[in-house]
Parts: structure tokens; sequence; C-alpha cells
């Protein structure tokens, strides 16, 4: 069985064909050319994580792309990028706050620390701080941008120091 994203991207492919919306009908098959892609690669369905993975991948190759466009002065090419990733988030899980996210990074922290037997980890851990704050993000159903969450983790360690 597909996951939810795959159906879901099949059905606006076929409505969007119904309604012979050129651009977006590109830019939906394009999507799910590079889901049936890394199928293949992989040789069993994918799991809603695997694609999310991709899409958040597609995602920021698209707003690498604006960067560039915008520098480049194409400003018509980086307006197709956007509304591209406007295509492409309509599939991804609801974005954590960033308020969802300090708390979470606050449990990742406290929970290294437990870990730590109660030595509250430094810059140095932040390795191992932010693979429990992705974990908890990911356990929650939210997704999140990892610089930011970086950031936060960043912060976070540096109220201890």
């Amino acid at each position: 069985m597909m996951a939810a994203i795959g159906e879901k991207l099949g059905k606006d492919i076929v409505t969007a064909m119904k309604a012979r919306e050129q651009e977006t009908l590109t830019t939906l098959r394009m999507v799910k050319s590079a889901l049936k892609n890394k199928e293949i690669d992989k040789r069993e369905p994918l799991t809603d994580a695997e694609e999310q993975s991709i899409l958040t991948t597609m995602l920021k190759q698209r707003r690498e792309s604006i960067e560039q466009f915008t520098k480049g002065g194409r400003p018509e090419l980086a307006a197709k990028e956007q509304v591209e990733i406007g295509l492409i988030e309509a599939y991804m899980p609801k974005a954590a706050s960033e308020d969802d996210l300090r708390a979470l990074v606050a449990a990742a922290v406290e929970q290294v620390t437990a870990e730590n037997g109660g030595t509250k980890p430094g810059p140095k851990e932040m390795g191992s701080v932010m693979k429990v704050a992705q974990a908890k993000i990911a356990a929650s159903g939210a997704r999140a941008d990892g610089k930011l969450v970086s950031e936060l983790v960043k912060a976070e360690l540096a109220k201890g120091a």
C-alpha cells in the first residue's frame, strides 16, 4: 500500500489534468516521479517518513534555486520556484511553531542531562542533543526547519554554560 502522500498526489494529478492546470500538473508529476524513483531504488514501498524526507529535500532545492535566481536577476524563475514550494508544502505535515519547538528542545536537553547523570550538556554535546530533539520532533508528528532547531538547541545549551 502506498502511503498517504502518494495517494493524495495521485488524486490531485487527476484533478489538475481535468482542470487543465499545466503548471500544477508539471510540479505534481515531478514530485510523484521523485517518490517513485526512490521507491524503485529502495525496492519496496516508502514509509510516510521517507516520503516527507524526499519532499523536504525538494523544498530545500527550490529555496536554494530562488536564492540563485534572485541573485541572478531572474525574478520570473524565482516566482515559478515559489509556486512549486507552495504546491509541495501542501503535502507536508503542519510545521511546528517556534514555541512548540522550544518546548521539545528543552525536553531533549533535560533527557540528555538525565542520561549524563545530571550533568547539563554543553556546546560540545550539541550533536547528541540535536539527535534527541529531532527524534522528539519526529515523534510529535510535526516538521521543523533543521536550521531553526539547531539555533534553539544552541541557545538552550548556552543558557547553562
